[in-house]
């Protein structure tokens, strides 16, 4: 039954192990920075405790890939783990009771090599074990373990363990679920890896720089990786406007919090059928029309629709939950690049989670660098525009079978002058 879904069998654990993985990683992601700025940090300092977060959760997903190539998925894994445990256990322990501002901003740079170094390799390790027709269904079962544990459970978890075991306790308990988490995709996941031959220091080095070296070998990667940054460009710029825009048409904070979190539950179930869909209708295609041309015109319809319907949460809801899933049709480039690296595949990996993180700090960028000359409307066009733009890159990158289909004809085109 998991090899008709898309999930290779002996990895099968490991998709249940990231997500509560993800739900321990995301416990606090709802309320951690709102009780700093409650308890004496300034919103400037619990920002910037986000933002090494952030740089941090880059660094890794940048070397995720590389590393599962040279040490295997497995330990590069159980090093997520570890950092991930050392940097919240040295939150919990030093800075978070007595809100010391320099060791949370050290600890939770530490904590933000954990997930990526987990939750990446194994989407590394599903690469390389997946066969390509079920490659893209793959991709989408891992994204939706991924947002389900992070956005839905986390959050879910934390909103009643607060209430029961408090905000200390609450932290520690994270621990315990992403250990879970390891136990299942590590212990129970019988699956193995063989790992990339290198034999010395040097050759090392060599392969963990693949991960940008690749961007001048292979520019086709390259593309891949500006891609995936668009995919998520909305979802990250929005809400640095989108709330002020929606109570200025008559939807205040609560309404607009319960309606983001539709938006997801939309993105979250179609992770997985825009994974089916792209190994039917084709990787490019789906990232083309649903992913690309979808999100043009859905991302400025989002933000018309409370103008055009006097602030109705029902029309809004629907337009966003569409909206939500549409960012899922870009699920099958983490298909199609890796397909277009060859043997290169972590490498390739490595580009697209870098990609991935790059995204959070692009979109509020634009956002930020264009509302004062444009407006928030003006941002929201733009953002639908590099959703074309993305159309169009992935529409020239060629995938293997159309490199053998070109060989082909070209042989063929050739032979026939000959004869003639």
């Amino acid at each position: 039954m998991l090899e008709r879904i898309g999930i290779t069998k002996n990895l099968g654990w490991g998709f249940f192990g990231v997500m509560l993985f993800m739900m321990g990683d995301g416990i606090e992601a709802g309320w951690l920075s709102p009780f700093l700025v409650d308890n004496g940090l300034t919103i400037q300092q619990s920002a910037a405790i986000f933002t090494v977060y952030g740089i941090s959760i880059a660094l890794a997903s940048w070397f995720s890939g590389v590393c599962s190539d040279v040490f295997g998925p497995k330990r590069t894994m159980m090093i997520g783990l570890a950092v991930y445990i050392i940097g919240t256990a040295g939150f919990i322990t030093f800075g978070f009771p007595t809100m010391n501002y320099e060791v949370m901003l050290l600890t939770y740079f530490i904590k933000g090599f954990g997930y990526p170094l987990f939750a990446y390799s194994f989407l590394t390790w599903v690469i390389y074990k997946t066969p390509a027709r079920k490659l893209s269904s793959a991709v989408g079962w891992f994204w939706f373990a991924f947002c389900a544990g992070m956005m839905v459970l986390g959050a879910w978890y934390s909103s009643y363990a607060i209430q029961y075991l408090g905000y200390i306790n609450t932290l520690w308990s994270s621990i315990f679920w992403v250990c879970l988490g390891t136990f299942f995709a590590l212990v129970l996941n019988k699956d193995t890896f063989v790992k990339k031959d290198v034999s010395n220091y040097r050759e090392t080095m060599r392969e963990l720089v693949k991960g940008i070296t690749i961007l001048k070998s292979n520019p086709r990667v390259a593309a891949g990786g500006v891609v995936r940054v668009i995919n998520t460009l909305s979802a990250y710029g929005f809400p640095v406007f989108l709330p002020i825009h929606m109570a200025q048409h008559g939807i205040e904070t609560t309404a607009w919090l319960q309606l983001w979190g539709t938006f997801f539950i939309g993105n979250i179930i179609f992770n997985l059928v825009f994974g089916f869909v792209g190994d039917t209708f084709g990787w490019k295609n789906t990232i083309i029309w649903f992913g690309g041309i979808g999100c043009a015109i859905f991302t400025p319809l989002l933000f018309y629709t409370p103008v055009l319907t006097n602030g109705s949460i029902l029309m809004t809801s629907i337009v966003g939950f569409i909206w939500g899933g549409l960012v899922a049709g870009f699920v099958p480039i983490g298909a199609l690049v890796p397909s277009i690296a060859g043997d290169e595949k972590g490498a390739a990996m490595s580009v697209l989670n870098f990609a991935a993180g790059l995204s959070t700090f692009v979109a509020p960028a634009i956002a930020l660098a264009f509302i004062g000359l444009v407006g928030a409307e003006g941002v929201v066009w733009i953002f639908s525009f590099l959703y074309v733009v993305s159309a169009v890159i992935v529409k020239f990158i060629r995938v293997p079978e159309e490199e053998d289909m070109r060989k082909s004809v070209r042989v063929y085109s050739e032979s026939t002058a000959r004869v003639e």
